[in-house]
């Protein structure tokens, strides 16, 4: 049975012409040019804009290259679109009151826009430093991504600014990652002289 094989992929070697590579006539490097070129070049370029802060021109480039884009960067597209939506409009937003302002935050929290969250925290200390839920806002935050010493510094300036923050903290599954430290076991359940 081998032998039967072998047999018919030589006749169907012998069967098929021979060709010869013919050089690729096109860019400098061998690779064939194709259509697509002139969209990774505005891709490129709107990437630029982005990274220089320039987000409303960015925007508009890739919003105009999105529907003649090649599937491969048709989502890289979508994001870069969203952060520059997010990146305009942060600096449009206003907020009536710093509770209101505390809830965008809390919200940015929850659907993982950490850095932004932390950015919104801190505004809100610049304008009310003693804004107790500030703090425990940045706590969490910190809980979250790991940051165990930014977490117990933010959360004790939260409970020494507002001692009800400390029986929150002690039923918030927010701070799970935290359990296990002494310190945060310390700073919510402190001994009494």
């Amino acid at each position: 049975m081998c032998s039967s094989v072998t047999t018919m992929t030589q006749e169907a070697r012998s069967a098929t012409p021979s060709r010869k590579k013919t050089p690729v006539v096109g860019k400098p490097d061998g690779r064939a040019r194709t259509g697509t070129e002139p969209v990774f070049q505005h891709y490129q370029a709107a990437v630029q804009l982005l990274q220089q802060g320039k987000y409303e021109k960015a925007l508009g480039m890739l919003e105009k290259l999105l529907p003649d884009a090649p599937p491969e960067i048709q989502d890289r597209c979508r994001v870069y679109i969203a952060t520059c939506r997010r990146q305009i409009g942060k600096s449009s937003l206003s907020f009536p009151t710093p509770e209101e302002h505390y809830d965008y935050s809390i919200s940015l929290l929850n659907t993982g826009y950490y850095e932004e969250a932390r950015d919104q925290f801190n505004q809100i200390l610049t304008t009310h430093p003693h804004a107790d839920y500030a703090f425990y806002g940045l706590a969490v935050l910190e809980a979250i991504t790991g940051h165990a010493q930014d977490c117990l510094t933010s959360l004790s300036r939260a409970i020494e600014l507002n001692p009800k923050n400390r029986l929150q903290a002690r039923a918030d599954n927010d701070f799970q990652n935290m359990v296990d430290d002494p310190r945060f076991t310390e700073l919510l359940y402190p001994e009494i002289p």
